[in-house]
């Protein structure tokens, strides 16, 4: 395999954005899958959804009103701009935020529904004695759903090598900051280069089977563990 030096580029950046968006990730949709599971609010309806609209939206609808967003007239640009970082638009981090959006409901709702198959049992023993929410979380619930958070790391990272749509509305395609293995595919197919499109391609490929490989070797390894809890339970 000859990569260029512009495909190892874009495939570190590409790494380098998936890590960065799943580590915020996994922070900030920690507490609203929390909310989504445990809540009887009739916000719990419209939250779900508009949080799952990346999954039916096609991505450059998303990209564009995000893009209007960052801008010097939107919100986040209007924010970002007041803080004195100027507009997120064709930067690295303009890339984080979208993505974030974009890939949100692959980590929320593998870890909300992990929360939920919990139930309320553990929890109310576990304040019985005497423990506090915080405490809850990380000795129940936390090692309870380790399995939904790992669904929701894998697939949140790996959704976020995949996006294009977003990423070039978003970021455009400028090498070394917003230059993405995706967009690099597309620019060698363009130019009549299908060797080093097939090379990327080709990695895609065996990393997507990498991922899926991961991710149902770990459903039935939470499955055989739930079967030998229910066993152990019952004797």
């Amino acid at each position: 395999m000859n990569l260029s030096d512009s495909d190892i580029q874009t495939i570190f950046l590409t790494l380098k954005l998936a890590s960065t968006v799943t580590l915020l990730l996994l922070f900030f949709a920690t507490p609203l899958a929390w909310w989504l599971a445990r809540t009887k609010s009739w916000l719990k309806v419209p939250i779900s959804t508009i949080v799952a609209l990346p999954l039916v939206l096609p991505p450059t609808v998303l990209g564009f009103y995000v893009l209007i967003a960052m801008g010097p007239n939107g919100f986040i640009g209007g924010f970002t701009q007041t803080l004195g970082l100027g507009t997120l638009a064709f930067t690295f981090w303009g890339l984080v935020v979208a993505s974030m959006l974009y890939s949100l409901p692959f980590v929320v709702q593998p870890i909300q529904n992990a929360i939920e198959s919990i139930g309320e049992r553990p929890l109310e023993v576990a304040a019985t004695l005497g423990a506090g929410p915080v405490d809850r979380f990380f000795t129940v619930v936390l090692p309870l759903a380790k399995p939904g958070f790992l669904t929701g790391a894998v697939l949140g990272f790996a959704h976020t090598v995949g996006e294009f749509g977003i990423v070039l509305m978003i970021g455009g395609n400028i090498p070394g900051e917003t230059r993405v293995v995706s967009v690099q595919i597309y620019d060698h197919v363009e130019a009549l280069d299908y060797a080093q499109a097939h090379q990327l391609s080709a990695m895609m490929i065996l990393f997507s089977f990498v991922i899926l490989f991961a991710l149902y070797g770990l459903g039935r390894k939470s499955s055989l563990l739930n079967i030998f809890t229910l066993k152990g339970r019952g004797q």
